[in-house]
């Protein structure tokens, strides 16, 4: 889970540079694993209490696709609210291509943010934690629902950080849901400028993610 920017001539540039683009790469539902149901929803658990939900949501029209991601989550001791977390996301692909990405992020008050937007230099990225850079082709975002990102350098959706982990695959386990019920899942562990675990089921398709909170404890996603 790592503003908002001339009309003129570089804007028509742009434009130029996003009409070849979306020209030439494949439809989104050939190339993106866009679940059933278009919608994935998982309930994050920590010390076996719901602590919050995260749900993505899907939206094609043609060869474009539109990923939205939300994360409400609250951490409390002895009813007093002590960690607050809220991020959201949107993500606009043509084919295999991110076009542009924006997220906002609220811990405890604090504010960070990205935002990506593809013009004739490239996929532009600026946030809260880094300046303007051009990112490299074939890159997403830290929002885990394409496995095939976890192939190259990511975006964070939080700060706009370049990030570039170690992915490590595990053998294939069995995962819980919400249910109750558990499905095989490919196990992943992405480790060096942040540490977390991620599982997709055999369809490709998000399964579940691990993470170390700021206190030791460990926060799962159990899918709905």
């Amino acid at each position: 889970m790592r503003g908002m920017r001339m009309i003129g001539r570089r804007s028509m540039l742009a434009a130029g540079a996003l009409l070849a683009t979306t020209r030439a790469i494949r439809p989104a539902s050939a190339a993106l694993p866009v679940p059933p149901g278009h919608s994935l929803n998982f309930r994050l658990v920590r010390h076996g209490t719901e602590i919050g939900r995260h749900t993505v949501s899907f939206e094609q029209n043609g060869d474009s696709l539109t990923v939205h991601g939300a994360v409400d989550a609250t951490v409390t001791l002895v009813s007093i609210p002590i960690v607050r977390y809220q991020h959201r996301v949107t993500e606009l692909w043509h084919g295999d291509t991110l076009v542009s990405l924006s997220g906002e992020t609220i811990k405890n008050g604090d504010r960070e943010w990205v935002n990506a937007r593809r013009d004739s230099e490239g996929l532009a990225v600026t946030g809260s934690k880094t300046q303007r850079y051009i990112a490299p082709e074939g890159i997403g975002g830290t929002s885990y629902w394409n496995q095939h990102l976890l192939k190259g350098p990511m975006i964070s959706c939080e700060d706009g950080v370049l990030l570039r982990p170690k992915v490590e695959l595990h053998p294939s386990e069995e995962i819980p849901l919400a249910s109750g019920a558990t499905i095989a899942a490919d196990h992943y562990n992405l480790s060096g400028p942040f540490s977390v675990d991620l599982w997709y089921d055999h369809s490709a398709t998000w399964a579940s993610l691990a993470l170390t909170a700021a206190d030791g404890s460990t926060v799962h996603y159990e899918r709905l």
